[in-house]
């Protein structure tokens, strides 16, 4: 009767540039989750470099996409998350000074919307980082981010998925 969901997680960051690896790190915890208490049907969890093609064919076609990154601001505050929904008439730009990629995630969104491939809802959750230099693991204060950002995305897409199928029921 209805169709099924589409919802993409996908975590964009670099596993050996220390805290922007949260990305990795908040799909990995969404992972281990699901093995006890699945996700909507129609999840997918995806890792991506945050390449804008390779990002605009994994949100493509989606009902509702949620991207994790690093973000570096300015006075810094580790390990605070910043939630941004885009739509297809508002996209933020961002500079280099605000993503830890070549081109940022705001570039990847109007690059999409210009083509006619944005997924029908996109999330940006961005957390901010302390430390992007080469090297493994999360800073303190953004490894803590990590299991609360995940139990929040697997809210958002439960209560997403709920509220699409026309149910309320918990």
């Amino acid at each position: 009767m209805s169709e099924q969901l589409r919802i993409g997680v996908i975590g964009v960051g670099n596993d050996f540039r220390r805290d922007d690896g949260v990305g990795w790190a908040v799909v990995a915890r969404l992972t281990d989750r699901a093995a006890e208490r699945p996700l909507p049907s129609g999840t997918r969890l995806m890792v991506s470099d945050g390449e804008p093609v390779r990002l605009i064919s994994m949100w493509e076609g989606t009902d509702l996409t949620i991207v994790i990154d690093a973000a570096q601001a300015q006075p810094p505050h580790p390990g605070r998350i910043h939630r941004v929904e885009l739509d297809g008439e508002q996209l933020p730009r961002e500079s280099g000074e605000t993503s830890s990629h070549g081109l940022g995630l705001g570039d990847a969104a109007e690059l999409a919307r210009r083509l006619h491939r944005l997924p029908h809802r996109l999330i940006v959750y961005a957390v901010e980082g302390a430390d992007a230099g080469l090297g493994t693991g999360l800073s303190a204060p953004v490894a803590a981010a990590v299991g609360p950002l995940a139990q929040q995305i697997a809210e958002e897409i439960t209560q997403y998925a709920r509220t699409a199928n026309g149910s309320s029921d918990g």
